[in-house]
């Protein structure tokens, strides 16, 4: 049987090619205004969503040269953030097909000098020179154990160095969650290949734990819900739907699995968490 990390990988593997021809290199949410009620195309949105990140968390203050992408798909989030601040990328990913297409890509965009996308475990990677940014976008919930995740990122960082996160997360309890609540959560997790979920205050509490200062969280549900409704919508013209046929099973039980997402947002069991963690100086 397949480990947790090779269906995750295989997973990427299959869909990503159907995942950028239809809907490009941003493999993540959009942000549609706070309220959600923003009419933005989906491009827009998702820069906006990094635009908006990058506020949350300073980086303009922080001015970073050294950025880690932990879970960077095929490294659009990577190649935009060096653009943005000059920096060197390191982006980490899972699948093979996302790291080679995405190093395929920053040299067509004359910008390899400073990104290098690789297929390795964010939880397996050493590097003997810190970041003074480490940006996770919509990856640790692949990872079971948040308390060694943020105690890794924390030993990746360089002292004043900042994580920028943003993560699927479940409502607050108490109080506990429902039987259906579990259902729902339980059905995505079966078919994104993710281990349990946790709140925004459980993260913020492991965060305490484990060190960092200035802890900032928010709650970014409303500004983001229309995303699955527009990946729905995208999906039903015939080039998606001959696409997600070509793709293969994995991919197909993952556009079914986006009901799920778009239920879990209409009924507030799914939040969508954010994050700024500082490393004291």
């Amino acid at each position: 049987m397949k480990s947790l990390n090779q269906r995750i990988a295989s997973f990427y593997d299959e869909s990503t090619p159907l995942w950028l021809d239809v809907w490009g290199d941003h493999m993540h949410h959009g942000h549609y205004g706070d309220d959600g009620k923003a009419k933005k195309n989906h491009y827009e949105a998702q820069i906006d969503l990094m635009e908006e990140l990058i506020d949350f968390a300073g980086l303009d203050d922080v001015k970073p040269k050294r950025i880690l992408d932990a879970g960077c798909g095929v490294g659009g989030a990577s190649r935009y953030l060096a653009g943005r601040f000059g920096a060197s990328l390191t982006g980490l990913t899972l699948s093979p097909l996302q790291a080679a297409e995405g190093n395929k890509r920053a040299k067509s965009e004359g910008c390899d000098h400073l990104v290098t996308i690789r297929a390795e475990d964010i939880m397996d990677y050493k590097s003997e020179e810190k970041f003074d940014v480490i940006w996770s976008m919509e990856s640790s919930e692949h990872i079971g154990n948040k308390q060694a995740l943020l105690d890794h990122f924390y030993s990746m960082l360089k002292p004043g160095g900042v994580l920028a996160m943003i993560t699927w997360c479940h409502r607050e309890t108490p109080p506990q969650l429902s039987e259906h609540e579990v259902s729902v959560l339980d059905d995505i997790c079966k078919l994104y290949h993710l281990p349990p979920w946790c709140s925004i205050g459980y993260y913020a509490e492991v965060g305490d734990r484990v060190g960092f200062k200035d802890i900032k969280t928010g709650d970014w549900s409303d500004a983001v819900r229309p995303f699955w409704s527009a990946v729905i919508r995208s999906a039903f013209t015939w080039k998606s739907v001959r696409g997600l046929l070509k793709a293969g099973p994995q991919t197909i039980m993952g556009a079914y699995a986006m009901r799920h997402m778009q239920r879990g947002f209409r009924e507030g069991i799914i939040r969508y968490g954010v994050f700024s963690m500082k490393k004291p100086a």
